[in-house]
């Protein structure tokens, strides 16, 4: 049984599925769905001080290297005209909106592009990591309550 929940843990730590399949996939294995949210949770929230602290910097590194630059340079510019579109919409409601971006589940949002957004915008960590963890909560209820009534992505 150990296995089932390191297998939920990792996956929830896996960009763009996250908890988001963290969930359904353990309650697939047979993890009760109360654990599964727990064990998602805090895989999900475990990459974002590492990903808020340290992506940009990896970006900036790798924006003049051979390979990778031109990637990492597109990543950089997508990231800061998303960040400023985003800073003009939201107004003064920028973690509000981190919240909502974080917590519904579709694809290409979740911990990992939130907080990769948040620190782009060179946002608060401290109010940032608090709008993450609060989407992700938001997240986990909206898929438990599909994964419970029986909504399943896998079938």
């Amino acid at each position: 049984m150990i296995t089932k929940y390191i297998i939920t843990f990792f996956v929830s730590m896996v960009p763009l599925i996250e908890l988001r399949g963290a969930i359904p996939i353990g309650t697939g294995m047979g993890v009760p769905l109360s654990h599964a949210i727990i064990i998602s949770l805090i895989g999900n929230m475990l990459p974002v001080p590492i990903i808020f602290f340290f992506a940009r910097k990896v970006l900036e590194w790798g924006k003049d290297k051979k390979y990778i630059g031109k990637f990492f340079t597109f990543c950089l510019e997508k990231g800061h005209k998303g960040g400023e579109k985003l800073k003009s919409k939201a107004k003064g409601g920028l973690y509000f909106a981190l919240l909502l971006f974080v917590g519904i589940p579709v694809p290409g949002t979740g911990a990992w592009t939130g907080t990769l957004a948040a620190s782009l915008l060179d946002m608060d960590f401290k109010k940032s990591s608090l709008a993450t963890m609060l989407g992700v909560v938001l997240a986990a209820i909206i898929i438990s309550v599909l994964t419970y009534f029986g909504f399943n992505i896998l079938t």
